[in-house]
């Protein structure tokens, strides 16, 4: 599915599904927005060796350049409880400011529902994430396997009482990742430490 996000710098920058030749553009997106020092976030533990949910990495396009990244990934939060953890959410730094982290978050969200998930968690600024709905409200018996801000863990319900009672582990669940791609992610670990 491909959507087209009209910016005035850029007249058409098109929101698709990630395609696995994408990976490289990506990886390098997120490295430029977060450093490599991004693979050592409590975040990432969650996202090594899986693969993203289905239907809910996606890239924006300008003509075939890789502008910007969205994935979200199955996790449970707490026992018996599926989610969703957003992110990370990149934008090549000459856009930043047109509008197209905001179009990958909500068409993210949007699919998200439409695919039946019910919550979704993130680890970000509160004042950004706030207008898509984002808040502390029902994170505070939630915890990741690692150190967070507690003021940056922010949840949402895509369905009423999603997040009501939650409580627990956060923990990483769906597929595993290829072998191949998971020996990539130790890679760049080793090579960050």
């Amino acid at each position: 599915m491909i959507h087209d996000v009209v910016t005035p710098a850029h007249p058409a920058i098109a929101i698709a599904d990630e395609r696995a030749s994408h990976a490289g553009a990506r990886d390098t997106l997120l490295d430029q927005a977060f450093g490599p020092e991004r693979v050592r976030k409590t975040s990432e533990r969650l996202r090594e060796g899986r693969l993203p949910a289905e239907g809910l990495a996606l890239v924006a396009l300008s003509g075939e350049r890789l502008v910007g990244t969205i994935r979200l990934w199955p996790v449970a939060l707490g026992p018996g409880r599926p989610g969703l953890l957003l992110g990370p959410v990149a934008v090549d730094a000459g856009l930043r400011s047109a509008g197209i982290g905001g179009r990958l978050i909500g068409e993210a969200l949007g699919r998200a529902a439409t695919h039946g998930h019910k919550a979704v968690i993130l680890v970000g600024d509160e004042p950004y994430y706030r207008r898509f709905g984002f808040s502390r409200d029902g994170m505070d018996r939630l915890w990741l396997p690692g150190p967070v801000d507690r003021a940056r863990f922010l949840g949402l319900a895509l369905a009423p009482g999603a997040l009501d009672g939650a409580h627990g582990l956060v923990s990483a669940t769906g597929a595993a990742a290829p072998r191949w791609q998971d020996r990539d992610g130790l890679f760049r670990a080793r090579a960050a430490a």
